[in-house]
């Protein structure tokens, strides 16, 4: 495995080489909770598979490992760059299972995240690898039946240390990736400390799925589909005992790899939405078109006119929106990002939901049946007011955010 990993970084190439002394002065100075005082500090390059020049990062400080991906860009480039990576993910987004023919699919774009950043050697070599090469699939299960989950301080599941182990008790559904038969690993969030500060007590760790006392219940369908490729379940652990060396960056560092994944993961989704509302839109005009109603097309009744183009307008819109809030966590980090990712999240699902209703509208009973896409994308859309944290909560932080910048 070892030479596997060593073929996916290797030193700089000359071609690409850059003032490393600089770079981390740099990252000092900008990046969101970058170590002031690493002991460590090494750029790698990936030798494949990238459109343009792309480097690991590794900083070290005292016995924590932090990691960075960074791709070289012209100056001031970083706009575009993030058009092209809109692009990528709204080309994915106008089918079900695009994402996961590229490997681009939740949630394992978000779990390779959290790997690459607060993973060990040993976890890179026996998860991040297989996973960046498409060979197994992973789950993420934080979600828990009997509590509000969107409040993460509500999250009962425990992981208790016990020797060179931790025991893992608790249930969790909504598990993404979990009902994919190449599933093989699971980031578990739980309380390792109940008495510890409520933004201290959780932390994550890797389980295997096939631990013993990790327990399918069941799949969970979404309107009646059976949610693959997606495939969330409900999952009971009972007393399952992992090595303590799973646990990822240590004790009560749950909610920093929590925030350190959702907010790219939240933008991920928004981008696949961009090309569902896209793919709806086209289905709907080449209907209205070509699909005559009390002897005029459809395209030709005026009630058409108006709901197709207020549907594009509200479409590019959300595309603008999620470019903003994607510059901004290129340039400024998750933590100064977050309220144009909140307006992102909330935008985007509801504007595809706008969408394809319209166009399942225009479809008439065809737009509800399993003939079209236009029911399961619109039923994939609907998820998204609730996955990775309600509209509610997401309405809560600009708000917030607002009352803070009037206050100074």
């Amino acid at each position: 495995m070892a030479s596997r990993t060593s073929e996916l970084v290797g030193r700089v190439d000359p071609a690409q080489s850059f003032d490393t002394d600089a770079l981390l002065r740099y990252a000092s100075a900008n990046v969101e909770a970058f170590p002031q005082a690493p002991t460590q500090f090494k750029v790698s390059q990936f030798g494949h598979g990238q459109s343009n020049p792309t480097f690991l990062m590794e900083v070290h400080s005292g016995s924590s490992v932090k990691r960075y991906v960074m791709r070289k860009k012209p100056h001031g480039k970083l706009l575009e760059s993030a058009h092209a990576i809109e692009r990528e993910f709204q080309i994915m987004g106008r089918s079900v299972w695009a994402p996961q023919v590229f490997n681009c699919g939740a949630p394992d774009t978000g779990n390779m995240e959290v790997l690459m950043r607060y993973g060990n050697e040993e976890q890179l070599h026996q998860w991040l690898v297989p996973l960046l090469e498409g060979n197994i699939r992973s789950g993420f299960a934080m979600t828990e039946p009997q509590v509000a989950s969107s409040d993460a301080t509500n999250i009962e599941c425990s992981i208790k240390r016990q020797g060179d182990s931790y025991i893992i008790n608790g249930r969790k559904w909504w598990t993404s990736g979990a009902m994919d038969p190449r599933c093989k690993i699971l980031i578990v969030m739980g309380k390792t400390n109940f008495d510890a500060p409520k933004h201290k007590q959780q932390s994550m760790i890797l389980v295997d799925i096939n631990t013993p006392g990790v327990n399918i219940k069941r799949p969970l369908t979404v309107f009646g589909f059976d949610d693959a490729p997606h495939g969330h379940a409900e999952i009971s652990f009972e007393n399952v005992r992992v090595p303590a060396k799973n646990i990822l960056l240590g004790e009560g560092c749950g909610f920093e790899i929590a925030q350190g994944r959702l907010g790219p993961g939240r933008l991920h989704h928004c981008m696949r939405l961009i090309g569902a509302a896209e793919r709806g839109m086209q289905m709907m005009v080449l209907r209205a078109l070509s699909r005559k109603a009390f002897d005029k097309f459809i395209a030709e009744h005026g009630s058409f006119l108006s709901d197709v183009a207020k549907c594009r307008i509200e479409l590019e819109k959300t595309r603008l929106l999620v470019l903003e809030a994607a510059d901004q966590l290129d340039q400024l980090g998750n933590k100064k990002a977050r309220g144009t990712i909140a307006m992102a999240k909330v935008a985007a699902p509801n504007m595809a939901l706008k969408v394809l209703d319209m166009a399942m509208q225009v479809h008439g009973a065809a737009g509800l049946s399993g003939d079209t896409v236009l029911a399961h994308l619109w039923a994939t859309a609907r998820t998204l007011r609730i996955a990775d944290g309600p509209d509610e909560v997401h309405l809560g932080t600009i708000a917030k955010l607002e009352l803070r910048r009037a206050r100074l």
